[in-house]
């Protein structure tokens, strides 16, 4: 693993105190893990049948969680929020669902800038440093992966106890995930589990069920590749329009290299105006590489625009039709367009555009609380549910 971890990284914070990192790291190594390898491999089981096209993916949840956020009142409307969409996809699909909270651990974020507009380093989430905007809270701080993983750990704890209520998706399991985004952190809760994985101990990341990588992270090259191949957890890669049908081979090669179904994930988030024209050579191309890999869709993150009044976005209506122009890929080809991947909240904000409540840009200013990109609400969560549902069972 230090060889794979020895490569160059991308995304990574400048730690002011090297030493005071390998101290965390040090810790983190003793601590009880925020899951079982036993969970993860139950979620690969799982995966497996929506690789083979017999059950859908759902995934979704905060962009960036907060500590401040990390409430039982939360992370309750976000599992009720899946659980409904999971009811819906369920019920027009006819397919079992899968579902995934981004949840419990998504506390690292990838930016485009190493600094903000007012000149200050860019909060990279709460694991790395403060949001407020001063030059003390921007100071990477390692003692924050300490209070991640309590924060991560105690919303588990919530995800169980919920569990033990019935308050989970249709199928009866939910499993959370984040971006294997801050590799200090990522290591330090690997764990070498005896007996596994086609006989032979290999490192389970128990920091969450299921990773991925993100479209800023995924150098071939990378840290974050040669990381996630060591894994035993599914593994997710984000791949965008600049990624060609030979690299997405690469991916799948390196990533899943025995073909196992509910290994590898493909997530793609080209956005509205690119999918149909990006994603068919990529999908053939893998498919003639005799790997089943499971295709999800991201239709969040490649519809992101700026509001006229300066707030960051999603218009409803662009990511419903990243979707449709998804299942069509898929329908012509003969895969089976097997997930969905979305930034959703169970809480009554306002920040994407459109949807049932028609919401304009005068309106996003309300409920504004993302702590980076925004999220669609609980009520046009499950309207795009519906609308997905109705997509599936056409197809």
């Amino acid at each position: 693993m230090d060889r794979a971890l020895a490569r160059p990284a991308a995304q990574q914070p400048e730690w002011p105190d090297p030493e005071a990192v390998r101290g965390v790291r040090a810790v983190l190594e003793r601590v009880a893990p925020v899951v079982s390898a036993e969970e993860v491999d139950r979620l690969r089981a799982r995966l497996a049948a929506v690789a083979s096209g017999t059950a859908f993916l759902l995934q979704g949840g905060d962009c960036a969680e907060t500590f401040a956020a990390t409430t039982e009142q939360s992370i309750a409307g976000t599992v009720d929020t899946l659980h409904r969409m999971a009811a819906s996809l369920e019920s027009a699909s006819g397919l079992p669902v899968v579902t995934v909270g981004r949840l419990a651990g998504q506390y690292a974020k990838p930016r485009s800038f190493p600094t903000d507009a007012s000149g200050l380093p860019t909060y990279r989430g709460d694991i790395v440093n403060g949001r407020e905007a001063t030059a003390e809270a921007r100071v990477p701080d390692p003692d924050r992966m300490l209070r991640a993983y309590v924060n991560s750990a105690s919303a588990m704890a919530v995800v169980r106890a919920l569990h033990a209520t019935g308050a989970f998706d249709p199928s009866g399991a939910f499993f959370t995930s984040h971006e294997a985004l801050l590799l200090d952190y990522e290591r330090a809760m690997s764990r070498v589990v005896e007996g596994r994985e086609r006989g032979e101990p290999k490192p389970y990341d128990l920091s969450a069920h299921f990773l991925w990588i993100g479209e800023r992270t995924r150098q071939p090259g990378g840290a974050h590749i040669a990381f996630a191949e060591l894994l035993a957890n599914p593994i997710g890669v984000k791949i965008g329009p600049t990624t060609t049908p030979e690299q997405a081979v690469a991916y799948v090669e390196r990533l899943d290299p025995y073909d196992e179904p509910g290994r590898l994930t493909l997530i793609s988030r080209m956005g509205s105006a690119e999918v149909r024209r990006v994603l068919p050579p990529i999908v053939e191309k893998v498919a003639a590489s005799g790997h089943t890999v499971i295709w999800q869709c991201d239709p969040m993150h490649g519809n992101t625009v700026r509001s006229r009044n300066g707030y960051k976005t999603r218009h409803f209506d662009r990511v419903l039709d990243e979707i449709r122009g998804f299942v069509e890929v898929h329908r012509v080809l003969g895969t089976h367009p097997g997930g969905l991947h979305v930034e959703v909240t169970g809480a009554d904000v306002t920040e994407c555009l459109g949807g049932p409540g028609h919401l304009t840009a005068p309106d996003l200013p309300h409920r504004y609380t993302t702590a980076c990109d925004p999220r669609l609400n609980r009520a046009q969560s499950l309207e795009l549910a519906l609308l997905v549902g109705e997509f599936l069972r056409s197809a």
